[in-house]
């Protein structure tokens, strides 16, 4: 026992020198000491918050916007009925037209939990029938509330038992390019599908004068009038087209910012039209030579070529010759940046508009105002809603004035000249004046009256 005793504590302190050698000899501090006097040891190189998830992609998280989303939209399904062309065997033995269904399919996105849903006009354009299938696969019949093809917005209704999930608009204006951006919708008919990019640019046209958010984000058939929202699962934009040579996505896409698209879902319930609130200027045409000549291609901004009559513009005192460089707090660089912001805003509306005029920047403050001019169907004849002047000088309380005429008619002298009449029915506005020449058949007899700045009578007959 005193032996096993004598070799335990032997080796105890063999074990004890060993491990005391080696701490002293052979291990090297894996750690220093900073006192409270010492420099902290590291650079700093940029004054922007670190993450500690690292940088890039990494950092975004992409499923809340997507949980936040999915179930908002919807997916719509358009029964139009085509009856086929007719024949001279259907006039005289009563053939009957063979009536061929044609299903179209889209997106939409609920933004109310009683059943709003807003899409796009071309989704639901000449349906017959309109079905609205959620993300858990209840299907709905949908009434369609209103529509407005100039924004490419339609605004829809389903009557539901109990609240829906739904996305709230956010604000366009403040999307910035480079942010990331989810595309939700249900292409090739297939249930909500969510793909990811950024915000490639802002304010781009295609050539109608609107004001597209342009992403990288994948859209294809069938996502138009989906959901385009941000990180936070706001509301950005309304997915509406791709441009492609082959129908499917190639790169990029566009959607109708929020802000546009809710001032058009407002204005379709409250006045059931869109109220559109009008500088009233026209912008110059910088591609053109003389534009060229006079270096307005190289302006960042945009260049009035001309202030309406009885315009807020006109009121306001802006000029011919005036360069608008900001609206409000928004910035503008091209006239689909000026045409974006304003068709966020109403008649009554009031505006600050700054303008660089002959080097030297004036701020006016502008009441913008109702379209005062139209184009009129059937004819292509421009009109504008007559003045204080234009009633003084005509001798009449209503009607509408010809400014312009397709070539087809400048030889009637129609220019100048006040439509009073249309087969009979008075025409008090360009309102009355659309809706009266839509009526037109190409194939039947029309006669309207005038006035001409002597206060006689003209009277035009199309047939």
């Amino acid at each position: 026992m005193k032996r096993i005793a004598s070799l335990f504590f032997v080796s105890l302190f063999a074990g004890a020198i060993t491990l005391g050698a080696y701490k002293i000899f052979f291990e090297k501090d894996a750690y220093k000491w900073v006192v409270s006097n010492e420099e902290t040891p590291f650079l700093s190189t940029s004054n922007l918050s670190t993450s500690a998830k690292g940088a890039g992609i990494n950092e975004v998280d992409f499923t809340i916007a997507a949980e936040k989303t999915v179930n908002a939209v919807v997916h719509v399904k358009n029964l139009a009925i085509n009856k086929g062309s007719s024949s001279l065997s259907d006039f005289f033995y009563g053939f009957e037209k063979k009536q061929t269904p044609q299903v179209g399919t889209g997106s939409g996105v609920i933004i109310s939990p009683d059943g709003f849903i807003v899409t796009n006009n071309h989704v639901i354009a000449n349906a017959s029938q309109l079905e609205v299938t959620l993300n858990n696969n209840k299907t709905y019949e949908a009434e369609v509330i209103g529509a407005d093809s100039d924004s490419d917005i339609a605004l829809l209704k389903i009557e539901v038992n109990k609240p829906l999930p739904y996305l709230a608009f956010g604000d366009s204006d403040n999307s910035k390019i480079g942010e990331w951006v989810l595309a939700v919708g249900n292409p090739f008919s297939l249930t909500s599908t969510v793909t990811a990019g950024i915000v490639s640019a802002k304010a781009r046209s295609l050539g109608r004068n609107q004001s597209f958010i342009q992403t990288d984000a994948a859209v294809n058939p069938g996502n138009s009038g989906g959901a385009l929202v941000n990180t936070n699962g706001d509301l950005i934009g309304i997915n509406t087209a791709i441009t492609s040579q082959t129908g499917s996505y190639v790169g990029y896409s566009f959607a109708v910012p929020s802000n546009i698209a809710k001032k058009v879902v407002e204005d379709i319930m409250e006045f059931g039209n869109v109220q559109r609130g009008l500088l009233g200027i026209s912008a110059a045409n910088t591609n053109s030579r003389e534009a060229i000549e006079l270096g307005y291609d190289e302006i960042e901004g945009v260049v009035i070529s001309q202030v309406s009559e009885d315009s807020g513009a006109e009121e306001a005192g802006l000029k011919t010759g005036d360069i608008i460089k900001q609206v409000d707090n928004i910035r503008i660089r091209k006239f689909s940046e000026l045409t974006g912001y304003l068709s966020s805003k109403r008649p009554g509306d009031m505006v600050e508009v700054l303008v660089d005029r002959d080097g030297e920047r004036v701020s006016k403050n502008v009441t913008l105002k109702k379209q005062q001019t139209i184009i009129l169907p059937a004819t292509g004849f421009m009109v504008k809603n007559l003045s204080k002047e234009d009633k003084k000088r005509f001798g009449v309380n209503s009607g509408v004035k010809i400014i312009d005429v397709p070539e087809g008619y400048s030889r009637y002298d129609l220019k100048d000249k006040v439509i009073v009449e249309v087969d009979d029915n008075e025409i008090k506005n360009i309102d009355d004046a659309k809706d009266l020449f839509s009526k037109i058949s190409r194939y039947g007899r029309t006669s309207f009256t005038m006035i001409n700045d002597k206060g006689e009578k003209e009277r035009l007959i199309l047939q």
